[in-house]
């Protein structure tokens, strides 16, 4: 027997007796999940979970094996959890659980021949992404402002909003995730539009002619190095890219150009100077479709969430643990400032899963339960290119 096989029998028997004692420990927990049951305690006790993994790490002074033990009791202590909660219905439940509930329980159809509102002027990349998610002849328009957008929610001025959320090249766009927190709508799809810009300018002009471009700030940063040859152009910010392929139409003024889509390029009768001129070949932007009421769609196969941490150590790993012991994919997750509380965060995430799948509602309630706020933002069906 070469000494590779002796180790990996010497681990073989290992399993198996670790094996047959997390089995006896499962009965144990299990038992545990009956007493909560009887005297309606709640399946997560963070506290006690804490002291049992500092007990645990105790047991050795090595600092990696100290991380080890921490991980593996994590991991342990998240399927007794999930375990217990086949046994347990708790009460107390959150407010956002309860909203969650709510609305699976009301969902509605999606709306045939849906009115849709976007940011931005026509030919703009909100407009195109309207268009691959409801068809070309889509009942659509263009608001100048992003609350513009869930301020015609909210007044029943249109069915769906199609917003941008992601930048592949410059991430996040802030002030929808803002307004995500802010309005209680939902997420009910989502699509990817490759972005690939222009430099355009009226009819005529040459790039020697330009002195100033103007395109939105996303828009700019994109094309940050092409823009960086070119040091001595002013670069102005506007409310969106074919916005300012519509300005510089409408002003006439030779001496200023717009970073924007070829389609926008020419719907404003643009002449292109330039093309692909973001630094990123490879540049999407993703937007999503907000709803006032919760759809759960065919196909549907991503989850969104927001929530806000107590102030205490260890409160966002304890959340990271639980997708960890239900097996479930964590695809994003991002934080946003709140306003007016310093260093306090909301944070925005998505995983992989179905709110009407067994075993959903146990992960929902211990999220709920260990967040000061929590609120499901949709269950809808990741674009799959």
């Amino acid at each position: 027997m070469s000494q590779l096989e002796e180790y990996r029998r010497q681990i073989d028997q290992i399993d198996r007796d670790l094996a047959a004692l997390f089995l006896k420990r499962l009965e144990v927990t299990e038992a545990v999940g009956a007493y909560k049951q009887k005297e309606g305690l709640a399946v997560l006790d963070a506290e006690r979970e804490r002291q049992v993994v500092a007990a645990r790490t105790a047991l050795t002074d090595d600092p990696v094996r100290k991380a080890d033990l921490a991980a593996l009791y994590e991991a342990i202590m998240g399927i007794s959890r999930r375990q217990q909660r086949r046994l347990v219905r708790e009460a107390g439940d959150g407010a956002g659980y309860a909203a969650c509930v709510e609305a699976v329980r009301t969902a509605r159809r999606p709306v045939e021949g849906p009115r849709v509102a976007y940011q931005g002027e026509p030919g703009c990349y909100s407009e195109e992404a309207a268009a691959g998610l409801f068809g070309p002849d889509v009942d659509s328009v263009g608001l100048p402002w992003f609350e513009d957008v869930f301020l015609a929610l909210k007044e029943g001025r249109a069915d769906y909003a199609v917003l941008p959320v992601e930048n592949s090249s410059t991430g996040s766009i802030r002030q929808v995730y803002d307004l995500l927190s802010q309005y209680e709508y939902y997420i009910v799809g989502e699509w990817q539009v490759k972005v690939e810009h222009c430099l355009a300018a009226l009819p005529g002009v040459k790039l020697e002619d330009i002195k100033t471009v103007c395109s939105h700030e996303q828009g700019l940063m994109q094309c940050e190095r092409f823009l960086d040859a070119h040091r001595d152009w002013k670069r102005v910010p506007t409310l969106d890219t074919a916005g300012s392929a519509k300005q510089v139409a409408q002003t006439g003024e030779t001496s200023t150009a717009a970073i924007c889509s070829r389609r926008a390029a020419e719907f404003y009768g643009l002449r292109i100077l330039a093309e692909g001129i973001n630094y990123n070949s490879a540049n999407h932007t993703r937007f999503v479709v907000v709803s006032p009421v919760m759809e759960l769609r065919e196909g549907r196969d991503k989850i969104g969430a927001c929530f806000r941490l107590p102030h205490q150590s260890g409160s966002l790993h304890e959340i990271l643990t639980v997708f960890s012991a239900q097996g479930l994919n964590l695809v994003k997750l991002e934080s946003r400032p709140i306003p007016g509380r310093g260093w306090e965060y909301f944070f925005f995430l998505e995983f992989t899963g179905d709110l009407r799948a067994p075993g959903m509602d146990g992960v929902l309630r211990e999220l709920s339960q260990l967040s000061s706020e929590f609120r499901v933002l949709g269950n809808f069906r990741g674009f799959a290119g």
